[in-house]
């Protein structure tokens, strides 16, 4: 759903930059009104997910709910940095999401949770050796097989990027062996056989409260 919304939004401002510097007067005032509207939803956007994101966060702060993985003790998870850090990142917004946790991980620097998600928010905008540093230094402290399948899935994806497709199916058969009912590592496996396709990972961050 939000990745149909920003693909339009995103289309709408490239055609925008694309013709403004060389548009006339009429066709500017145009361009400068979609403008307008584009910062208008997005605005939105933000203030009603933000609004989303500290009712979740009080409603997971006063229930007990099964966790996607062990995490031990995680007062981080009841930090504003934290819930905004989510927040952007389910809206795709990578760079605002790094900001947010960067922040946390000032705090708590052994936050692996605060790590997987600037790691993963790296790995979205393709910047692959910051995410690798950070992957690098989670996994061996990660106990829980789903964390290590999770980073190996995405160390998987970082060596597709590169090009070295035998380093990544063996990254993404080791996510399997830790958990196979992980979806992610299977078709990256896929992709990288048929040279086609997407690659997968950072979904189940997505789904964690």
């Amino acid at each position: 759903m939000f990745q149909h919304v920003f693909a339009e939004m995103n289309h709408m401002l490239e055609e925008i930059v694309k013709h403004y510097p060389n548009a006339q007067e009429t066709q500017k005032q145009l361009l400068i009104q979609r403008w307008n509207m584009l910062k208008a939803m997005s605005d939105g956007i933000i203030e009603e997910w933000l609004s989303f994101e500290d009712k979740m966060g009080a409603f997971r702060e006063h229930t007990v709910l099964p966790p996607m993985f062990p995490l031990g003790d995680t007062p981080e998870m009841g930090m504003e940095s934290f819930v905004r850090g989510q927040g952007y990142f389910k809206l795709l917004m990578y760079r605002q999401s790094i900001q947010q946790f960067s922040q946390i991980v000032y705090d708590y620097p052994d936050s692996l949770l605060a790590r997987m998600y600037i790691a993963m928010a790296h790995l979205h905008l393709e910047e692959t050796s910051e995410a690798l540093e950070h992957f690098q230094w989670i996994l061996p402290l990660a106990e829980h097989k789903k964390l290590k399948a999770m980073i190996y899935n995405a160390l998987g994806c970082i060596q597709a990027k590169l090009a070295d497709t035998g380093k990544a199916q063996e990254y993404f058969t080791l996510s399997l062996q830790n958990d196979p009912t992980l979806p992610d590592p299977l078709i990256n496996l896929q992709v990288c056989n048929q040279n086609r396709g997407q690659l997968q990972y950072g979904s189940q961050l997505i789904s964690l409260i």
